[in-house]
Order: C-alpha cells, then sequence, then structure tokens
C-alpha cells in the first residue's frame, strides 16, 4: 500500500468512494451525490489551504482517501480541523484508513499549525468510532438527532486529539 498526496488525476476515484458513501451510508450527511466540479473546488480549497488530502493507492487502484480542513471558519478557530477517512468498498478491512489515518495525524502534527483534530461520526458507526479511539481521539460530545438520511434521525458523536503546539 502506498500512501500519496492526491492529485487531480485522483479526482475521478476520489468521487467514486465519495459518491458512493453519499448513497449507501451515513458516513456522508449529504443525500445528494456530487460531480466532479465538485470535488475539484473541494480540492483546490484544501490544496491551496495547505490541507492535505491523501490517497491511499494499492496495485494502481485509488483505495481510499484522507484529508482534514477546518474545522469553523472564525479564525478563533484556525488551530482546529475535522479529519475524514473513506475507503472503497473492495479495499475494506485491509487496513487502509489505519494507515491513511497515521499518515494523516502525522501531517498534522508535523505541520506545527493543529493543535486540535475533530472527529465528527455518526454514532452508529462503531467502526470509526474505535479507529479514532486507537489513535488516542475521546468521546467529547454527542449530538442526539441532528441530521436525518434514510428515513431516521441520526445522532453525531464528536471525539476530539489533541497536538501541542506554540501559536
Amino acid at each position: 500500500m502506498l500512501i500519496r498526496d492526491a492529485d487531480k488525476a485522483d479526482l475521478p476515484a476520489v468521487l467514486a468512494i465519495h459518491n458512493t458513501n453519499i448513497a449507501e451510508s451515513t458516513a456522508i450527511w449529504d443525500t445528494d451525490e456530487v460531480d466532479l466540479d465538485d470535488r475539484l473546488t473541494w480540492f483546490t480549497t484544501r490544496t491551496e489551504a495547505d490541507m492535505p488530502i491523501l490517497v491511499a493507492e494499492i496495485d494502481g487502484e485509488v483505495a481510499g482517501y484522507a484529508s482534514y480542513g477546518r474545522w469553523r471558519p472564525k479564525t478563533g478557530y484556525r488551530f482546529t480541523v475535522e479529519n475524514s477517512v473513506y475507503v472503497d468498498n473492495h479495499f475494506q478491512r485491509r487496513g487502509v484508513a489505519t494507515t491513511l489515518l497515521t499518515e494523516l495525524i502525522a501531517r498534522a502534527i508535523d505541520s506545527g499549525r493543529v493543535h486540535a483534530m475533530i472527529a465528527a461520526i455518526e454514532s452508529s458507526n462503531s467502526a470509526s468510532i474505535v479507529l479514532h479511539e486507537r489513535f488516542g481521539f475521546h468521546t467529547v460530545g454527542e449530538l442526539p438527532e441532528v441530521g436525518h438520511k434514510f428515513g431516521r434521525w441520526m445522532d453525531l458523536t464528536l471525539m476530539q486529539r489533541n497536538f501541542p503546539i506554540q501559536p
């Protein structure tokens, strides 16, 4: 498995993973799939802000992707980011999410600009919660019934890990 920075050529594969998560899971709370222009805007916004977008490549295929972006737009939150990790269904249970999150955290620490990393996880997604716990994230809050998808209300679990930095 190769973990590397994503480039624009990866966006069709990233789009496919993203839209599968919209259509089939509660990992992404959007209900309408997006197009390639949406992912290009997302890619450009993140890369121009010097926020990493990583892909995991297995046998030449994008097996998953991970990124982090600003938690909230106010400047007081400038040292806080929210992470995202998604794995193609064909590559589940092969350590892709673990490897991506390992590198994403390393990038956050190395940047010297991230003090808090937030994971906002649909509360029944125990695999993601356990993954983040293994990396030292702690549950800091639960928001009941703040989302609606697939005909049901969804709860949101907020997890956090802090890194020492000098602002």
